[in-house]
C-alpha cells in the first residue's frame, strides 16, 4: 500500500478479514482496517465486505460501522466477484449506517455498491435510495459510485439509443 501511495495512487481497496469477522473477532476486524488506513497516508481507503458471505442485514450494519469507526472513507458492498453481490437492501442496510455515522460525528462516508447492477434501471433505484436516504449531499463521485462495469454496456445502450433513436445489441459495445 504505502508502496501504491508513493507512486500516485489516491485510493486504496481492502477486503475485511471475513472469517475474522464471521468468527466474531471483531476486534482483530478493526485492527487491520486501521492498520490499512494508517499505510494509505493520505489516499482514501475503500473497505469492501462481500456482504453476500456475511449473511444478516445486522451483520452489514456491524461490518459498516466498524469500517467507519476505524477509517474507511468508503464502504462498498463487494469485489463484485461472488455471486450474491449488491441488493437493494444490503445497500440501504449500509447507506442508514452512514446516514447514522454521519449524524453522530459530521463524517461524509462514502458508498459504493458493486456487482449485480447490470442496468441503467437498476441503477435508478439505487441513486433515489441513496437521495432519499443521505440526501442530494452524496450524489456525487467523491461519496457514492457504481462498482458495475456491466452497468457501463447497458448506459452506453441508453446513450445511443437517444441519440439515435434505435436500440442496439450489446455486441456493438465494448463490454465492460
Amino acid at each position: 500500500m504505502r508502496f501504491a501511495v508513493a507512486e500516485g495512487a489516491t485510493e486504496i481497496d481492502m477486503v475485511i478479514a471475513r472469517g475474522a469477522f464471521l468468527s466474531g473477532d471483531l476486534a482483530l476486524v478493526g485492527r487491520e482496517i486501521r492498520a490499512v488506513r494508517k499505510a494509505c497516508g493520505k489516499a482514501h481507503l475503500k473497505v469492501i465486505f462481500e456482504t453476500g458471505e456475511i449473511g444478516s442485514y445486522d451483520k452489514v450494519r456491524l461490518a459498516s460501522e466498524i469500517a467507519m469507526r476505524n477509517g474507511a472513507h468508503f464502504i462498498k458492498t463487494s469485489t463484485g466477484k461472488i455471486p450474491q453481490a449488491a441488493t437493494l437492501p444490503v445497500s440501504l442496510v449500509m447507506l442508514e449506517a452512514i446516514r447514522d455515522h454521519y449524524y453522530a460525528t459530521g463524517e461524509k462516508i462514502g458508498m459504493k455498491p458493486a456487482g449485480g447492477i447490470k442496468t441503467a434501471k437498476q441503477a435508478l433505484h439505487y441513486l433515489v435510495m441513496v437521495k432519499e436516504t443521505l440526501g442530494d449531499a452524496w450524489l456525487t463521485p467523491d461519496l457514492f459510485r457504481f462498482g458495475a462495469s456491466s452497468l457501463l454496456t447497458d448506459v452506453t445502450m441508453q446513450l445511443a439509443k437517444m441519440a439515435d433513436g434505435n436500440y442496439q445489441s450489446a455486441d456493438y459495445f465494448s463490454l465492460g
